[in-house]
């Protein structure tokens, strides 16, 4: 079925953040003692939502140093190293692509969304999309219940979420929503595939959703 709603995933599906991420947990975790991560490998094996629990399986602390300071020390690491923002393989064309359909497309992320409408100016496709259905803060603790919130208020009849973890594969699930997972993000191919159909980028996604 043809969607009537293309939602997408923001950090590592539109926006190629990988190295940025590794660049700022890892001066985090040197910071406070901790072992950082060896190598963009061991960050896709690790890295997940809940942040909380991702920070926790690398050796944060809580007790020691709160969840929320970190959040906030990430975040200015990240928007330093951030820079300049680069686009995922392709998404340009998917959009393209997915706006000569005629199909509504919206960003749907754990972030900020202050953040998220920055960085899309930044990049250039900010008129792509309707709306970005995100957080009011930067504690980026999951998308369930604003995906959830949304389907109530927009009743959509059949939604397609484009992502690259596997928790985009659980709100998915969760919204009653298709789903097709990219392997140029946060998690490798071989992680993602057991949670459905993965493609190498966000164009081969939007040609097998829209065929």
């Amino acid at each position: 079925m043809k969607p009537t709603h293309v939602l997408w995933d923001f950090n590592g599906t539109v926006l190629d953040d990988v190295a940025p991420c590794i660049r700022s947990i890892n001066e985090l975790l040197e910071k406070y003692g901790c072992k950082p991560l060896e190598s963009k490998d061991e960050y896709q094996s690790v890295f997940g939502f809940p942040i909380r629990d991702y920070y926790s399986r690398i050796g944060f602390d809580f007790d020691r140093i709160p969840y929320e300071t970190l959040a906030v020390e990430w975040v200015e690491l990240y928007n330093r190293y951030n820079d300049p923002l680069t686009l995922c393989p392709h998404v340009r064309e998917a959009l393209d692509a997915v706006k000569a359909a005629g199909i509504p497309q919206l960003i749907l992320t754990a972030s900020s969304v202050d953040m998220v409408r920055d960085q899309l100016s930044g990049l250039g496709i900010g008129p792509y999309f309707e709306k970005i259905i995100g957080v009011d803060n930067i504690h980026a603790y999951g998308k369930i219940e604003i995906a959830q919130e949304w389907i109530r208020k927009e009743r959509p009849k059949h939604a397609v979420l484009i992502g690259d973890t596997t928790h985009d594969r659980e709100v998915a699930d969760a919204i009653g929503a298709g789903c097709a997972l990219v392997s140029c993000g946060h998690m490798s191919a071989d992680k993602l595939k057991r949670y459905g159909n993965v493609y190498a980028d966000p164009l081969e996604a939007v040609k097998n959703i829209l065929e």
